[in-house]
């Protein structure tokens, strides 16, 4: 693609320069606002690091989580604001506000190198708004905090997929480029679907159908292997007429399944063993039964040990992988085993010189949380949605304005 790349930007004068970046920082945070996966803040910190250490007065722009009604303390950036600072070693200021009087100030009064973290974009209804003069009121407001020499660069690739202010419509109004994270999340797209090495496997999981629907329909015809785990896996058994108990179950996607399943059968493999139990809790005792066995009154949680040797065969061979979504409630240790086994194979294949890509969200959260080695892998990618809609075929507006 023909963007301009971060190392555009300190090619030319940016000591002194306001700079506007869009991160994704949207984390998640436990019952006492903890961090409990600083992958997102990690992976931003090159960006920004390398503008801070150019001299640009960096104004970053980023949301957590979903606010309804306008500011909301248990969506405010604070602890973002700490963990950046601690990963950046050097403090980051915090707006009390997205573009208001606080914003602005500080904004002004950033020394060169100095990074400022407005409050979260989404407390103004404006960045998500379908109004396309509505987004760009707060995109101008935006471009205000900068100056009119300033520039934006867009490094959250888990928001690139959004029609929104700070994503789309600032780069309308500034001199645009990519940053880092977001150049290399699509040079690795790129790779998977125009230079993809055969034999191909795709590893799907989480809880439903119809969030991947578009992706498994797009991939079933380019994978040799389409390996599917997770909650969703329960929709495609009751296609095929298997008792599921009281597992996650899509009724109206059943329909879907078993079209997909007739039509792509030779390639899609379903678990031959599932972990259930009677509850969805962390101190549920766990029972391993046939995948085509489940009681009535259990319902799955994971994928059992037999599933797991299956697919770590499938993998073995493969010189392509992607794998979007856990195996099972790797939350809880009792059911983590699926996902920790299929993520063991991976890693693997890896080893022995397969490209494999983990497409974000809960996968990159589960490599981590289950101790795995991030390095295992070729890539683990930051934005789950955006790489799903990347793979389904999609244009992605946060990407195509920077070609503009």
């Amino acid at each position: 693609m023909a963007f301009k790349s971060l190392d555009d930007l300190l090619a030319e004068r940016v000591s002194g320069r306001g700079v506007l970046v869009r991160s994704d920082l949207n984390v998640p945070l436990d019952d006492d606002r903890a961090i409990t996966d600083l992958g997102r803040v990690i992976a931003s910190v090159p960006t920004l690091q390398a503008l801070s250490g150019a001299g640009a007065r960096v104004v970053v722009a980023a949301h957590l989580g979903r606010p309804k009604n306008g500011p909301a303390p248990e969506f405010s950036l604070a602890p973002v604001a700490r963990a950046l600072g601690e990963q950046l070693g050097r403090p980051v200021q915090l707006a009390g506000d997205v573009v208001g009087s606080d914003a602005l100030t500080r904004a002004e009064g950033l020394s060169d190198g100095g990074i400022l973290l407005l409050e979260n974009i989404r407390f103004d209804p404006r960045e998500t708004s379908k109004d396309d003069a509505e987004r760009l009121a707060l995109a101008t407001q935006l471009v205000e905090l900068v100056g009119g020499d300033g520039a934006f660069v867009s490094d959250g690739f888990g928001v690139v997929h959004r029609k929104q202010a700070s994503v789309y419509d600032v780069a309308q109004l500034l001199p645009h480029y990519a940053g880092n994270l977001v150049a290399a999340e699509i040079r690795v797209l790129e790779q998977l679907t125009s230079s993809t090495e055969q034999p191909y496997a795709v590893v799907l999981g989480g809880s439903k159908v119809s969030d991947k629907l578009a992706v498994i329909e797009n991939l079933a015809t380019t994978a040799d292997r389409l390996v599917i785990g997770g909650g969703m896996c329960f929709t495609f058994l009751a296609a095929q007429g298997v008792p599921v108990g009281s597992s996650l179950l899509e009724n109206g996607m059943i329909d879907t399944c078993r079209r997909l399943l007739d039509t792509y059968g030779d390639v899609i493999a379903l678990p031959v063993d599932i972990v259930v139990a009677e509850r969805f809790a962390a101190d549920a005792e766990p029972q391993t039964v046939p995948a085509n066995r489940i009681p009535d009154t259990r319902m799955g949680l994971d994928i059992g040990p037999a599933s797991v040797q299956q697919f770590t065969a499938l993998l073995s061979n493969a010189r392509t992988i992607f794998w979007n979504g856990p195996m099972g409630v790797f939350e809880f240790p009792a059911f983590a085993a699926g996902t920790k086994g299929v993520a063991e194979a991976i890693i693997a294949a890896t080893g022995n010189g397969a490209f494999s890509v983990v497409g974000g969200g809960d996968s990159a959260a589960a490599v981590r949380q289950l101790g795995l080695p991030e390095n295992g892998f070729s890539h683990i990618s930051t934005g789950g949605g955006a790489s799903l809609e990347y793979l389904e075929g999609k244009t992605l507006p946060g990407i195509e304005v920077l070609n503009g």
